[in-house]
């Protein structure tokens, strides 16, 4: 049986840690252990995040270490100190235009970083003797943009084959069979879930959600790349949480699973109604919204189309989401209009500057 009782969190200051460490804390029935969150707190990490879980369970069922994933020493300290049975492998790079401008701090992060993860892990729980304890686990966040691209049909399984196209897919990728290669060759206990976009609470305003409402408020241009008829999958992001939390608890070791919203739109179809929701929420107007709406040249190795197939964990671990995705889109827009605060402190950040510099460049 897996301990599950002191798990490591990496990147929980981030928008999809953030989101499962409040889902770990606050609607888990059957968890009592403690919370581990690392975090180096980049531009998209922040500790305010978990503030007011801080307040109630800082110092004994909640931890913040700052550190970077990549640092050995600090690590190894950490998993000695909190007894570390369980990791849950968040942190990463994660915007994939950043990852064309600046490739290498991807390669740092999500390669190097989950390599230093993954001997951290493999030494600590070695008995001895030298075999591998079997009550633990090292969980990997992947993405199904390691998958690449498809055509109008399909959908991506857990057998497709890997076709990353950006430095970003490409980093992920890599870290996915690192994460393969120590279970197969050490044996570590491993799971890997690659997910599709998520949304939500607390998200970071790189993203084409949250950039997009932000911007309405402040009357300022939508960018939309190419023809807007770019598809993804949304993914709410408290149904991943539940995802995660059911692979911990009873995923097979060596196994993937993909995580999707089962939940296709074209980015200019999505954006529509993102305006009207926002319009009624927010009494703006909606036709100056629409008029707002601007096409931006693509960017490069832009994938035109990602889909999930989640039979695999609906069926072996009876996951489904819980929400729609009109109530799950209205509540992501609730938040980010009842959280000014939150908005404020990001605002202070570089990714405006970052965001209306590279809208600038390809108008």
């Amino acid at each position: 049986m897996r301990r599950l009782q002191n798990i490591l969190v990496t990147g929980g200051a981030g928008f999809i840690g953030t989101n499962f460490i409040r889902f770990i804390l606050e609607k888990t029935a059957g968890f009592s252990g403690r919370i581990v969150n690392l975090d180096i707190l980049t531009y998209a990490g922040n500790r305010e995040s978990l503030e007011d879980l801080e307040g109630r369970y800082g110092g004994e069922r909640y931890f913040f270490e700052y550190a970077d994933i990549g640092d050995r020493a600090a690590v190894e300290a950490i998993f000695e100190r909190h007894r570390i049975d369980t990791v849950v492998h968040f942190a990463a790079e994660s915007h994939v235009d950043r990852s064309i401008l600046g490739p290498e701090a991807f390669i740092r992060t999500n390669v190097t970083g989950t390599f230093a993860l993954l001997d951290t892990a493999r030494n600590y729980w070695r008995e001895a003797g030298g075999a591998l304890r079997q009550d633990v686990l090292f969980h990997h966040i992947s993405t199904d943009e390691v998958y690449g691209s498809l055509g109008e049909t399909g959908a991506f399984t857990e057998e497709s084959a890997y076709d990353p196209r950006s430095p970003y897919s490409a980093s992920k990728a890599a870290a996915d069979h690192l994460v393969m290669a120590y279970h197969h060759t050490y044996g570590l206990p491993v799971t890997i879930s690659n997910c599709s976009n998520n949304y939500g609470p607390y998200q970071f305003p790189e993203k084409f959600i949250p950039l997009s409402i932000l911007n309405m408020l402040e009357g300022k241009p939508l960018p939309v790349y190419g023809d807007g008829r770019n598809i993804r999958d949304w993914l709410y992001v408290e149904d991943h949480a539940r995802a995660v939390w059911l692979i911990l608890q009873k995923g097979r070791i060596g196994e993937k699973y993909n995580i999707g919203g089962e939940n296709e739109w074209e980015n200019i179809k999505l954006l529509r109604v993102l305006i009207d929701m926002v319009a009624r929420k927010a009494s703006l107007d909606p036709e100056k919204l629409r008029g707002a709406i601007t096409y931006v040249s693509d960017r490069p190795g832009h994938d035109r189309r990602y889909a999930i197939d989640c039979a695999k964990i609906k069926g072996e671990l009876g996951w489904k989401r819980e929400l729609g995705f009109e109530e799950a889109l209205g509540r992501t827009v609730d938040w980010y209009l009842a959280n000014p605060r939150w908005i404020d402190g990001i605002r202070t950040g570089d990714y405006r500057k970052w965001i209306e510099k590279n809208y600038e460049e390809r108008r």
